[in-house]
């Protein structure tokens, strides 16, 4: 399908071109970590030591605190996939060489070793990569970007992990709702240890129902939802997390990533967290302690979920 710019009451036609080397595109991804993946920069062209002979292309930091591999290339190679799983493989056998590197750029910062995000970023992929990647489930996230005449960059995740039922899942058989919540969970990415049952364990009955809720009610937003478990909340995500939820015995706090001055008025359940420390990601905070509040609460869960692009 042609693709067109608007100008005025025009349309001029927006064609493909191409970057002119790698360099260009890892400059413009590393420029921009946040934007595309909320990550942060640890390092560029990072050398793995005279005993492997590597360097990295891109080393970051993720939202959650995971350690990030980013590999790139303009033209379709399996070499990508190669490297990336030697990279893998390096970082996991050098966690102290990550975590020098990570605190001389950033500070201190918190690392989850729970889970190592490598992304791969090329304009396409043979059907033999994406088998062995899928096969092997070493946890490779392959990216396929186009590059437009307009200066338009579209990303787009050609394979995403497959997660296992988790406990939640399994129990969810009796309940139609979560039924489909749990079909949805099992083709999401379950990044670590953590499960969702885990995080109902320390709820009431009255929260691990509106969890149930809410779960399924962000899971239906879309197909590119994923849901992902870590220590201390349950983050949902796309390219990056859009809501993160805090699992409580009395209540589930909900965060979402919205700017709250842009927002106006906020129902008496939400507050600006901007400057107030708390886990997770999102800076709107949303206390929900009853199942009538979930509604309440989708309204900027969905407002959330479309402007990262859902």
């Amino acid at each position: 399908m042609p693709l067109f710019h608007r100008q005025d009451t025009g349309l001029a036609l927006v064609t493909p071109t191409k970057f002119t080397n790698e360099k260009e595109l890892q400059t413009l991804i590393e420029q921009n970590l946040d934007v595309v993946f909320s990550c942060r920069l640890v390092s560029s062209e990072f050398q793995t030591g005279q005993r492997h002979g590597g360097r990295i292309d891109t080393l970051a930091i993720s939202e959650d605190g995971n350690p990030t591999i980013i590999e790139y290339k303009v033209v379709e190679s399996s070499d990508l996939v190669n490297q990336s799983l030697f990279y893998l493989s390096w970082i996991k056998d050098h966690r102290g060489d990550f975590e020098v590197a990570a605190r001389a750029s950033l500070g201190d910062v918190d690392i989850d070793w729970d889970a190592v995000r490598v992304i791969c970023i090329a304009p396409g992929y043979k059907k033999y990569d994406l088998h062995a990647v899928e096969v092997m489930g070493a946890g490779i996230e392959l990216w396929q970007f186009k590059l437009y005449s307009n200066g338009a960059l579209l990303l787009d995740e050609v394979f995403k992990r497959h997660e296992q039922r988790t406990q939640s899942d399994d129990n969810s058989s009796k309940n139609p709702i979560m039924v489909a919540a749990g079909k949805k969970a099992a083709e999401t990415r379950l990044t670590g240890s953590y499960t969702m049952a885990q995080h109902l364990d320390k709820a009431s009955p009255e929260v691990a129902t509106i969890m149930s809720a809410l779960r399924e009610a962000i899971l239906q937003l879309g197909d590119d939802v994923q849901e992902v478990p870590k220590k201390h909340y349950v983050a949902f995500k796309v390219a990056k997390n859009f809501t993160t939820i805090e699992v409580q015995k009395a209540r589930v706090l909900l965060y979402a990533k919205l700017d709250p001055s842009t927002l106006g008025d906020l129902p008496s359940i939400a507050r600006d967290v901007r400057s107030i420390g708390h886990y997770g990601t999102g800076d709107l905070e949303i206390r929900i302690a009853t199942e009538a509040e979930v509604e309440t609460a989708m309204e900027f869960v969905r407002r959330a979920y479309e402007m990262i692009g859902g």
